[in-house]
């Protein structure tokens, strides 16, 4: 008896109350990574730090392979450009921060079965590349342009359907100036590292993860919505699984605590010293500019304001936050929030839906402060 496709692709899960973490799970959770926390200290986060999620293989390109980016559809100037190509074109870079769609998933209940992100699924970097308005007002768009769909070189199965890695953008995102979405070759000041889209990804500020399409192949404007399975099926926030759901696009806003002590290895539970400590960490927000950090140490009985620091023209990055607290013998849960310009603030509650997305749930720290006589 032949096989078929669907026997190497099951259908979706539906969310679990108790089941532990699948072996599924844990095999995307290796060949995925998130951020340590303690990284949040870096400005721009190295690249070997930096969230990394890959939905199928990471392509291999050799040093000094030939690359080719095809922009067509309704455009009434078709291009292939290398490499040296796109170089000549006015160069841009941006420090954007990135976050996965599905940061916080696993920590939802039910939990969504899929990459069990806990808070960790971010990174910041500096993107140098070439606008994608120009590349488009080089092609010329045509009138009735819609959207510009981005293809990857990456290539899979999911949910019985064999794809390239595809995402679409709304045409006035991608002619916008302010933020410009770029297709950035350099991270950092270096050349993409395979991981993160060698030699060419499309940088989306502002945006969660999966419009940042990698290994960058294939620009097409069309005249009518994209329907692909990255479109309209995945990335849809749904309560139910027979709803058409929201799409998934800007980031929501939040804050992350840098760890405080040390960790113990199993639980991560951190241990500090009693006395005063500075509680450190970074915030954003993919809708607008984040205005406000706060924190509790009382179990979120009480918040007080943070000190943050100014955006250094960088709106489409974290910015650093800091607050003192005097730690006392005995156990506490540190909370951090943030809120941004438009009013959105993180939740106490979980924002629960099918596919783990945008669950920007507070981030919450469980410390241990022993008496002073325990500590080496």
């Amino acid at each position: 008896m032949g096989a078929r496709l669907g026997d190497a692709s099951a259908p979706a899960r539906p969310p679990v109350s108790d089941e532990a973490i699948g072996r599924d799970e844990l095999a995307l959770a290796t060949r995925n990574h998130g951020l340590p926390l303690e990284a949040l200290r870096y400005d721009l986060t190295p690249p070997g730090l930096h969230y990394v999620l890959t939905h199928y293989d990471i392509p291999y390109v050799p040093d000094g392979a030939s690359w080719q980016l095809t922009l067509d559809g309704r455009v009434r100037r078709p291009l292939r450009l290398g490499l040296a190509d796109l170089r000549a074109f006015p160069q841009v870079t941006t420090r954007v921060t990135l976050e996965c769609a599905g940061n916080g998933r696993a920590l939802l209940t039910p939990r969504p079965v899929s990459q069990p992100w806990l808070v960790e699924a971010v990174g910041t970097a500096e993107w140098t590349g070439v606008p994608l308005r120009l590349l488009l007002e080089a092609a010329g768009v045509e009138d009735d342009a819609v959207e510009v769909v981005l293809t990857g070189a990456d290539h899979g199965v999911e949910r019985g359907v064999e794809q390239d890695y595809q995402r679409a953008l709304p045409l006035d995102v991608a002619l916008g100036a302010e933020p410009e979405v770029l297709v950035a070759h350099a991270m950092n000041g270096a050349p993409l590292p395979p991981q993160h889209g060698r030699p060419l990804r499309l940088v989306v500020p502002g945006w969660y993860g999966m419009a940042h399409v990698k290994w960058l192949r294939g620009i097409r404007v069309v005249d009518e919505p994209f329907t692909g399975f990255q479109q309209a099926v995945a990335y849809r926030i749904r309560q139910r699984p027979d709803e058409e759901g929201e799409p998934v696009t800007r980031i929501a806003p939040r804050a992350l605590l840098i760890p405080p002590g040390f960790p113990d290895f199993m639980s991560r539970t951190r241990v500090v010293g009693p006395g005063g400590l500075t509680l450190e960490g970074r915030a954003w927000s993919g809708r607008a500019p984040v205005t406000r950090v706060e924190i509790s140490t009382d179990g979120e009985r009480t918040w007080r304001r943070a000190g943050l620091a100014p955006d250094g023209g960088h709106p489409w990055a974290w910015r650093s936050w800091r607050a003192d607290w005097t730690a006392t013998p005995g156990e506490h849960v540190l909370s951090a929030r943030a809120t941004d310009a438009e009013g959105h603030t993180q939740p106490l509650r979980q924002p629960w839906n099918r596919g783990g997305f945008a669950n920007n749930l507070v981030h919450r720290i469980r410390v241990v402060c022993p008496d002073p006589e325990e500590l080496g």
